[in-house]
């Protein structure tokens, strides 16, 4: 492959996909040292070990929450990272919360700060979506269930955050009380949430 060729394409897949994997490009016939050079040049952006992106095409708010779930395959976005994804509550937070496996390794060799909670395999199955979010597929913890881990991980989030997301959820009707009575069991915490919901109603 020639040398303006291979750049040519490299930059075409990193655009279209908004992030580039290593492994990606080699399987184009682009070794992992002609993407660190690329980087060098200035015309890729490097955010994670063996994570790439274009500098010709503009970010979006959710670029963060790509290159994690590109870079840490197995996570899902959780808890303040998916209440701000769902425009729930005020909160803006510096890291990218993510849940992970119980056996997962938190990442390194990150350019983002990441906040990891673990899970075990049935909370970390239960009400995930997947956003295609800069052409790249995104998990990401639906409304109630995010409500719900909220409670069970309150030490972590603040119970200020919890009541805030529960509050606008059932004022904003994001969530029916059946939905978060399933994921509130799912993850046994309906005995906590039940008398703010009583309250709210």
């Amino acid at each position: 492959m020639r040398t303006m060729a291979k750049r040519d394409r490299i930059l075409a897949l990193a655009s279209e996909y908004g992030v580039i994997q290593a492994k990606d490009a080699l399987r184009n016939g682009v070794s992992g040292r002609y993407l660190d050079n690329l980087v060098e040049q200035g015309t890729l952006q490097k955010e994670a070990k063996g994570v790439y992106s274009s500098k010709r095409v503009a970010h979006t708010e959710d670029h963060n929450l790509v290159v994690v779930s590109t870079y840490a395959s197995r996570s899902v976005v959780c808890l303040l990272s998916a209440l701000q994804f769902h425009g729930i509550g005020t909160q803006l937070p510096n890291n990218v919360w993510i849940a992970l496996p119980s056996d997962a390794k938190i990442p390194i060799g990150i350019n983002i700060e990441i906040q990891a909670v673990r899970m075990n395999p049935e909370a970390l199955s239960s009400g995930v979506e997947t956003h295609v979010l800069e052409g790249v597929p995104v998990k990401i913890f639906n409304v109630a269930k995010t409500v719900t881990d909220c409670f069970k991980y309150a030490s972590s989030v603040g119970l200020d955050v919890c009541l805030e997301a529960l509050k606008d959820v059932l004022k904003h009707k994001r969530s029916t009380i059946d939905e978060l009575y399933y994921y509130a069991k799912i993850n046994r915490q309906w005995n906590n949430i039940r008398p703010y919901l009583e309250a709210l109603q």
